[in-house]
């Protein structure tokens, strides 16, 4: 049996990158998928067919994550489309990195609003269909930023750090529902965001990280599908560090 069959997952800022290896790898495990991106444009489309080649149900649904209202009427339309939500993955992020010096108030609002509210606002919409399953797995895309730091991402680690007591504080709200609240905190993943950086600097990251190489979009999607699996039923409250050894 596959380990997410029957299962639906709602999966934010899943047309590209991470959120897409994620939304592939629940769909091989028989998880119907319902994303969101910005926009329904043809990368959405795309997505969508290929998730449903591989025998499940797919939608994807245009949807500001970082809006309230947006969020409560995306999440009321997945709950009739598909009837059950048993995980959620809120993967939408954006970065604006300079160093703090030169950062704008625009600048720092937009990252907190879609990385760090985006995560309230799906978080709130999705509780009151899992408290009433009294179950659910709550899966928050951090970074090994959020908990180390790092200059020039002042914004960018003051929302993922934000996600990480967010996530500690859900597990122990929820967690007597059976309602469970994880975080993932990848390191250098090799995606179209990091494929900006110089290819020295680059080199230079991947040197400094024991296992000596970037990691891969899939490689951060086996872990969400090990915390959306019943293989993690007493796993609640933790932040998993998907970094190499990078950060340790």
């Amino acid at each position: 049996m596959k380990l997410l069959e029957g299962k639906t997952a709602i999966i934010t800022g899943a047309s590209r990158g991470i959120g897409k290896a994620i939304a592939l790898k629940f769909a091989q495990e028989g998880c119907n998928i319902a994303f969101t991106d910005l926009f329904e444009d043809e990368n959405m489309k795309a997505t969508e067919a290929e998730l449903e080649a591989l025998g499940v149900k797919a939608k994807g649904y245009a949807s500001d994550a970082s809006k309230f209202d947006d969020t409560e009427r995306v999440v009321n339309q997945i709950v009739k489309d598909f009837g059950r939500i048993d995980a959620l993955v809120n993967n939408a992020g954006i970065t604006k990195d300079t160093l703090l010096l030169r950062m704008t108030e625009e600048q720092w609002d937009a990252v907190i609003n879609v990385n760090l509210k985006s995560v309230f606002n799906f978080t709130k919409a999705v509780q009151k269909t899992m408290l009433v399953q009294r179950s659910g797995s709550i899966i928050n895309m951090s970074s090994v930023v959020g908990v180390s730091g790092n200059a020039g991402q002042t914004n960018y680690s003051a929302s993922k750090a934000g996600i990480i007591g967010f996530t500690k504080s859900v597990a122990r709200e929820l967690g007597a529902r059976g309602v469970r609240s994880n975080a993932i905190a990848p390191g250098f993943i090799i995606t179209e965001m990091t494929a900006k950086i110089p290819e020295d600097a680059r080199k230079a990251w991947e040197a400094s990280i024991p296992l000596k190489r970037g990691g891969t979009p899939e490689e951060v999607a086996g872990v969400a599908t090990f915390l959306a699996s019943d293989l993690s039923s007493y796993v609640s409250g933790q932040v998993i560090q998907v970094c190499g050894a990078m950060n340790t």
